[in-house]
């Protein structure tokens, strides 16, 4: 299983931008999936989540900023950020869950694959 994320950059504060994550070796329709991000010592905390079915759920603080979504088609997990704040610069992750796996989806050890990563930095 391989999970590659892409788009990180450097944006001002109120931009837009969309991370892409291209899934290979998996079944990609019975994964639900994830974003995360990370910022230097700090642990890695819940953004987004997109279920199989299509169900949704975000973090309070991108909720009507941030979309998740997925097009299965292409085997790509998609983050749409919108009006980002410097607070949004982090590390950002997807992660795959299989289908009724235990453990939540809010937490990191409710997946079972990770990607390496795509860094977003927001200047003010």
């Amino acid at each position: 299983v391989q999970l590659v994320e892409s788009g990180g950059g450097l944006v001002q504060a109120g931009d837009s931008l969309r991370l892409s994550c291209a899934a290979s070796g998996l079944t990609f329709n019975r994964y639900t999936m994830g974003w995360f991000r990370q910022n230097p010592g700090k642990e890695r905390e819940f953004v987004a989540f997109v279920g199989w079915r299509g169900s949704t759920d975000y973090a309070d603080s991108v909720k009507g900023r941030f979309t998740i979504s997925r097009d299965s088609a292409k085997n790509t997990l998609y983050l749409q950020m919108n009006s980002v704040k410097p607070e949004d610069s982090a590390a950002y992750y997807c992660a795959a869950r299989r289908a009724y796996s235990p453990g939540n989806y809010l937490q990191t050890s409710g997946y079972n694959y990770w990607g390496q990563g795509t860094l977003v930095t927001v200047s003010s």
